[in-house]
């Protein structure tokens, strides 16, 4: 009870004390010590030596969460200006409380499927195709089955995906905010697998339509720099350099696993989606999240044989169906040969020759045997959040 020499007698507060077990005894590690203290402290209101306390709006911002969601954007350098589109992302970015972006950059090597992958790996919400339709298909490729939705920018040529999801064409900066602020919707994908004359075998996806015939002639002979000054109508030219070549294709079908058939056209289509661009809608009752491909074929027949093909795609299927009566008229028309639609999940040819192959507007070399099925739903593309055509994935 003695509290040292001098000290008299100890208080019966001090004996208690003098007889309680350590405090060692009980079970606390230096981290919890430290949790427990950091709880206890006020936040830190200093700002340095000789800066006096922070604001309160300081003080909030020092014990704010750290954004961690963050978007990738996959830039083709040919096609875009990424001095011109940082600045907007980086806007939309802020306002959305995202962290900062990823940016890449297309090569002759990759034009996007591995570097979307490389992005997803690296924690990725959303990746941007900033480039032509190549791009946006090269990067759908990379992101296929992965759940990261792919954003859309109006920067191509065609944007083929774009105008047939009725995605804005012009406004970038609407675009730029839908991917940081809009939602997903699943869209199917097209695949395709050519062999080529060699026996060698190829792999694909498509987004928008995978043709031969035609309309691959016509890709392969438009002159690329016209194409980049004048846009979509280059391939008006195009055509005019592919009629002379033009000849009736021999092959093989079927659909679905049925029978084999043998027919001869000019061209074949195979659609995830029906519009082209300058509003041409070639396959109307083509959409890309029905879980089936939508089959045209083009067979004209005699010296006005062409102009029937033009009649039904461009007055029947851009004027006509728009309204109840024309869309009568349309029945009443027995003209089923020179344009024949078919769906299907699964779609194979064998040719007697090679023919050139375009994938969304893109040249994909020759085949001679083309092997096409869709991927239902494969697909994640972020779209803005009062989109009133598409509903919610």
């Amino acid at each position: 009870m003695s509290r040292g020499a001098g000290q008299g007698p100890a208080t019966p507060e001090e004996a208690a004390r003098s007889t309680a077990p350590e405090a060692a005894t009980r079970p606390y590690s230096t981290t919890q010590g430290e949790a427990v203290a950091a709880k206890r402290r006020p936040p830190n209101m200093s700002r340095g030596a000789g800066q006096g306390p922070a604001t309160p709006e300081e003080a909030a911002c020092s014990t704010a969460p750290e954004a961690t969601t963050r978007a990738a954007v996959i830039v083709n350098p040919v096609k875009v200006d990424a001095a011109r589109l940082r600045p907007v992302v980086a806007a939309a970015e802020r306002a959305a409380g995202w962290a900062e972006t990823l940016w890449f950059e297309t090569t002759l090597d990759d034009a996007g499927e591995l570097i979307a992958r490389e992005a997803v790996a690296q924690g990725a919400a959303v990746v941007v195709a900033a480039g032509g339709d190549g791009t946006v298909r090269a990067v759908a490729e990379g992101l296929r089955d992965t759940g990261v939705p792919i954003g859309l920018l109006p920067v191509g040529t065609g944007n083929l995906l774009a105008r047939n999801l009725d995605l804005t064409l012009t406004n970038l900066e609407l675009a730029v905010t839908a991917v940081f602020a809009g939602r997903d919707h699943a869209i199917d994908v097209g695949v395709i697998r050519a062999t080529r004359a060699d026996d060698t075998v190829e792999e694909k996806v498509f987004l928008v339509m995978a043709g031969l015939g035609i309309d691959a002639k016509m890709i392969a002979k438009t002159n690329k720099k016209l194409r980049k000054a004048v846009g979509w109508l280059a391939y008006v030219d195009g055509i005019g350099r592919a009629l002379p070549e033009l000849k009736p294709v021999k092959l093989r079908f079927r659909l679905d696993g049925s029978s084999w058939r043998t027919t001869s056209v000019h061209t074949v289509i195979v659609g995830n989606c029906g519009m082209l661009p300058g509003g041409l809608l070639l396959i109307p009752d083509a959409k890309p999240d029905d879980g089936v491909l939508d089959i045209v074929a083009l067979r004209p027949e005699g010296p006005l044989g062409w102009l029937r093909v033009w009649n039904k795609l461009a007055f029947e299927n851009g004027v006509l169906r728009r309204s109840a009566a024309g869309r009568k008229i349309i029945d009443l028309n027995n003209d089923v040969r020179s344009v024949s639609y078919s769906t299907g999940r699964d779609f194979e040819l064998t040719l007697d020759g090679v023919e050139e192959i375009q994938l969304d507007g893109d040249e994909w070399g020759t085949a001679r045997a083309v092997h096409t099925w869709v991927d239902p739903g494969a697909l994640l593309v972020r779209i803005p959040a009062d989109h009133p055509a598409l509903p919610a994935a």
